[in-house]
């Protein structure tokens, strides 16, 4: 079993928080017992390592945030992430540079941490954001913008603040979603005052953030985006509709089990054009509910053309 030592260390490094010094020597631990021929129990003490990286705790809110942050985790692998490989090139050099930080900062250089997601709705921003808190092992804590913005002059830029606060001692990542409420072009016509006190409090925020986290903007109008913001992000990735490539995997992810093996997806392609990621996963979802429900053992492309011809369906009749 664990020696005195071994067990005066580990007390030792959870009273002082230092999670990867604990890890390392739980991880010593196993590998001590292993070598004991206790090959169970090592690989018990380090299945339980795997599952701790999982379950990254939720950082605790004060009352003054309450409303306008909802935290969480995230388990969303960037295998998940349908995209161009453009795209999914550029969130793998975010998380390389993540993974990589310190190494960066020997050189005096820093990761890519504030990121501006553009494009049409239903494209991918969203679920980008809980991929790179998946794969970073950081909550994921995400912007109440209907809160954030009040009507009271110098309110919402005192809202800004505390959350910049926040993000400053709180290292997760921090998802602005319908970015344009805050950051729409100050030379508007429509352009109040308090529009343009807002966005340069949050050029100024941002400007001086130098926090841990990773801060992701989200906009599906990135027209409507003062130019002076895009200086302020180390990177811009604008998305689009999926094409028949990305489409075809998408369906294919979604089926799973439930894919024929003569299935033929070229005419369900070709009926999710001009569809986007999230309307294509609600069709599929919905067809693949079909199949439980009638107790089908795969789904043909009849069923799922069925599905997705309810959805272009229900947008014209403006259903939903």
């Amino acid at each position: 079993m664990a020696t005195a030592d071994q067990i005066k260390m580990l007390i030792k490094s959870h009273f002082e928080n230092d999670e990867d010094r604990f890890k390392t020597l739980v991880l010593q631990l196993a590998a001590y017992e292993a070598k004991n021929g206790h090959q169970s129990f090592a690989r018990d003490i380090r299945d339980l390592v795997e599952k701790s990286k999982i379950k990254t705790n939720v950082i605790p809110l004060n009352r003054k945030l309450d409303d306008l942050i909802t935290t969480g985790l995230s388990e969303k692998k960037i295998v998940e992430l349908v995209v161009s490989k453009d795209i999914k090139t550029r969130i793998e050099r975010i998380l390389l540079e993540y993974w990589q930080k310190d190494k960066l900062k020997k050189h005096g250089l820093k990761n890519r941490r504030k990121i501006l997601l553009a494009g049409e709705p239903g494209t991918g921003k969203t679920l980008t954001a809980s991929v790179l808190a998946g794969e970073t092992k950081l909550p994921l804590c995400t912007i109440v913008m209907d809160k954030l913005v009040t009507k009271y002059m110098g309110e919402t830029s005192v809202k800004l603040r505390q959350i910049f606060d926040f993000i400053s001692s709180n290292p997760a990542v921090y998802l602005f979603d319908e970015f344009d409420t805050i950051g729409t072009d100050r030379s508007l016509d429509n352009d109040v005052g308090e529009i343009r006190r807002i966005l340069n409090s949050f050029l100024q925020f941002i400007e001086q953030d130098n926090s841990e986290s990773i801060i992701v903007a989200a906009t599906n109008n990135p027209k409507l985006l003062d130019q002076a913001l895009f200086r302020r992000f180390d990177d811009v990735i604008h998305y689009t509709l999926p094409d028949k490539e990305q489409i075809r995997r998408l369906i294919k992810n979604k089926i799973g089990s439930y894919k024929r093996k003569s299935l033929s997806l070229n005419k369900v392609v070709e009926n999710a054009d001009n569809l986007s990621h999230a309307e294509i996963s609600l069709a599929t979802n919905d067809a693949v509910k079909e199949a439980i429900l009638l107790d089908l053992e795969s789904i043909g492309e009849e069923l799922l053309i069925k599905m997705i011809k309810e959805r272009k369906d229900a947008y014209k009749r403006g259903d939903i």
